[in-house]
């Protein structure tokens, strides 16, 4: 079952980093000599929405495999199944980075390399607040961890009514 959870967390990761790749904006460049290029517009804020993005697909994606993890394995597996998931949701926001960066890469190289001096193209994407990696298996402990305090309340209020079925008040009483 860790086997399976780091499988699914890292197949979600790939899902992830492509569509990070097609959503986030990109900074505009200009070719500026052979297989040289600078920036446009040196404050754009197309950097920091990518990393907003990354941050979102994250989250999202730690809720999806927190709350499937959950449901599917690690109440039938246990502890085994939550260390899968954690490490699967490190491992899918890795793997989500690798493809979201790669995503339009040879695009974006082969512009730079044959491009004439004066052309416009997008930049590559590049996560860089690093940070963000924290989202997706923060969320998905945060999923995880609600559910084991969900079942451990309802666990004494479960055997109470296993335990007195007629629902009385727990005083003893005396039949006429």
């Amino acid at each position: 079952m860790f086997a399976l959870a780091l499988a699914g967390s890292a197949l979600l990761g790939i899902v992830a980093g492509l569509i990070w790749g097609e959503v986030a904006p990109r900074a505009l460049l200009q070719e500026i000599g052979r297989s040289e290029a600078e920036l446009v517009n040196t404050e754009t804020s197309a950097f920091i929405a990518a990393d907003a993005w990354f941050c979102l697909i994250g989250a999202v994606g730690g809720l999806i495999t927190g709350f499937l993890g959950y449901r599917f394995l690690v109440r039938r597996v246990g502890w085994v199944a939550t260390a899968g998931l954690l490490v699967g949701a490190l491992a899918a926001a890795l793997v989500a980075v690798w493809a979201g960066e790669n995503v339009g890469l040879g695009t974006y190289n082969h512009l730079l390399a044959s491009s004439t001096t004066g052309t416009f193209f997008d930049s590559s994407l590049g996560l860089g607040a690093k940070s963000a990696l924290a989202a997706w298996p923060l969320f998905t402990s945060v999923v995880l961890l609600l559910g084991e305090t969900g079942k451990r309340r309802s666990a004494p209020a479960e055997a109470e009514a296993r335990a007195d079925p007629a629902g009385s008040s727990g005083m003893w009483t005396t039949d006429p």
